[in-house]
């Protein structure tokens, strides 16, 4: 009998058959998350920042609660931490803010193309404005990103590096410190997307010395329209924000406004207040947890799968040594959307498409492809059926006439 001690925490999982593969888009939430999430609406509901009664004072200590929750978890000061509507709010707004600002004509901006598109289309715009240079690390024969190639296209008009932390389609992880102390001796700011890492990695962003960084609460367990920016105290001070109404003021007057210190002046109007206090208990559980813990035990169902898919006929994978959960794949001959829905008939639920990173996607010479995804709250029983149903499909395609 195997055993898994998170499992049972998450009800959707409970007395059903979904064998869910699709963490890297979104993880399921444990029962303490939409416990705290539903508490706030039946027992508070109110806003935040602006009541003097008791539910008021209640809710914004909440909210300031998971505002140090944060903190904590990524070894941060308590107002370097901005909450946003999700990781793609947090990287447009550094983009938008620090990037229009900072960023000059000639100036370069190194990204790649393992980006999720809310990593690269921001400074894409940002080039374009700004009549900057938008460089591209070449990646090598696997598709990683490597310390040697970065240094390749670093130079002293490097001004901004925006990268990754782990890849949503490869699974890589990227050398993010050992880049970040090239970047910083170019005198160039370092913007990290750790949405699929936050889950999986412990970040310590003083020790990254990282500039800024974007987290995904969903993916971490914790509620929708809820993300972190994390920036430099500095950094975030010399910002201007994008979004200007309630709240976010210290003073207003005919023809002119005084802000709020950061991270205030970033949060205007009623935040994502459920989401958020919801977020602080997604942190605990997953500090309870011990990410250590978890992430082993992700890599060895990972592994545990990948040793019999690879022996399966007819299918092509495309990131046979991934650092973490995920394992891209295609069945031959098959569109992916269409192999997609057999597993879906199967009650087995993955990911199919170009996962918002089509750069990567058109890099490896596909359309689109099959992605599963694995978290802590997977089995081996779950892999083994991924294994079972990636057979029948190939053996259905191929009865049906399509070339497996």
């Amino acid at each position: 009998m195997e055993l898994n001690r998170w499992r049972q925490d998450f009800p959707q999982l409970k007395d059903n058959d979904l064998i869910y593969l699709d963490s890297a888009a979104s993880a399921l939430k444990p029962q303490t998350v939409i416990d705290t999430t539903m508490n706030y609406y039946r027992d508070l509901s109110v806003n935040i920042h602006r009541g003097i009664y008791d539910e008021a004072y209640e809710a914004t200590r909440l909210f300031e609660a998971t505002r140090e929750a944060v903190a904590s978890f990524i070894h941060a000061e308590v107002d370097e931490i901005i909450f946003t509507r999700g990781a793609t709010a947090a990287m447009n707004l550094v983009a938008l803010s620090f990037g229009m600002t900072n960023i000059q004509k000639d100036d370069e901006i190194i990204v790649s193309e393992l980006e999720h598109h809310s990593s690269v289309l921001p400074w894409q715009k940002v080039a374009t404005l700004k009549q900057a240079k938008l460089v591209y690390i070449p990646l090598d024969e696997n598709g990683r990103i490597t310390v040697e190639n970065f240094k390749k296209v670093l130079t002293n008009r490097t001004k901004i590096v925006a990268l990754t932390y782990i890849s949503n389609v490869m699974g890589y992880v990227t050398p993010i410190e050992a880049i970040i102390q090239l970047a910083h001796e170019k005198k160039a700011c370092v913007i990290v997307d750790a949405a699929q890492a936050a889950p999986h990695l412990k970040i310590d962003v003083k020790r990254l010395d990282v500039d800024f960084l974007a987290i995904a609460g969903h993916k971490m367990l914790g509620p929708t329209g809820v993300g972190v920016l994390y920036g430099k105290k500095a950094l975030l001070d010399a910002m201007e924000p994008l979004e200007l109404g309630g709240e976010m003021n210290e003073e207003v007057n005919l023809y002119h406004a005084i802000w709020k210190d950061a991270p205030y002046k970033f949060e205007s109007g009623t935040m994502p207040i459920a989401s958020v206090i919801g977020l602080k208990a997604a942190i605990e559980y997953l500090e309870k947890a011990d990410l250590v813990s978890v992430e082993n035990h992700v890599k060895k169902l990972r592994n545990y799968a990948f040793q019999q898919m690879k022996k399966i006929e007819g299918i092509k994978i495309y990131n046979p040594d991934a650092d973490s959960s995920i394992i891209a794949f295609n069945i031959t001959g098959v569109h992916p959307h269409d192999a997609a829905s057999f597993f879906a008939e199967h009650r087995v639920a993955l990911r199919a498409g170009h996962h918002c990173a089509q750069l990567i996607i058109k890099w490896l010479g596909i359309e689109a492809c099959l992605r599963a995804s694995f978290y802590l709250y997977n089995t081996y029983a779950d892999c083994d059926q991924l294994v079972q149903t990636t057979k029948a499909a190939v053996k259905f395609f191929r009865s049906v006439g399509f070339e497996g």
